[in-house]
């Protein structure tokens, strides 16, 4: 599981339409918070989102009085927009087209994605989200800039 967070003081992601004349609508749209940027593998289970979730709610991105960063998202009553980008996986070691092979199916991504998102709501966080496979666009404003990538992979099964 990869995720790339952005400290944000706004973000919305917009859904197109399929045709070019299609309106396009608002999915998720949050305040100051976190942007999550996530991706999935075919290998990540239930253990790599729980380990996720406490590590994005853990994190101390936000300053206090000393402007040292030590508040953490709830702390400072911020929210989370989370979009799915399976783009995270992309292997381009070779040629000039990327690789996806390590990006999880899209059945699985979706189960993943959701089960990611349940969590960070059950522990009281508020969620917007973008769409699952749609063509989206996210507008946000990085505060700082803070930038963090974070990584968990399943562990290798023993022989």
């Amino acid at each position: 599981m990869r995720i790339l967070l952005q400290r944000v003081t706004r973000a919305e992601v917009r859904i197109r339409g399929e045709l070019p004349d299609d309106p396009v609508r608002v999915s998720g749209r949050i305040g100051d918070g976190y942007v999550l940027l996530v991706g999935f593998t075919h290998t990540d289970t239930s253990a790599e989102l729980e380990w996720m979730t406490d590590k994005v709610l853990g994190l101390r991105l936000f300053p206090d009085e000393d402007q040292k960063l030590n508040h953490d998202l709830g702390a400072n009553g911020g929210a989370l927009l989370v979009v799915s980008q399976f783009t995270l996986y992309a292997d381009v070691r070779k040629g000039r087209r990327p690789s996806f092979v390590d990006a999880a199916k899209p059945d699985l991504a979706v189960l993943l994605y959701n089960q990611f998102v349940r969590s960070l709501r059950e522990r009281g966080m508020i969620v917007e989200t973008g769409e699952f496979g749609a063509r989206m666009d996210v507008e946000l404003v990085n505060d700082g800039p803070v930038t963090i990538w974070l990584e968990r992979e399943a562990p290798s099964p023993s022989t």
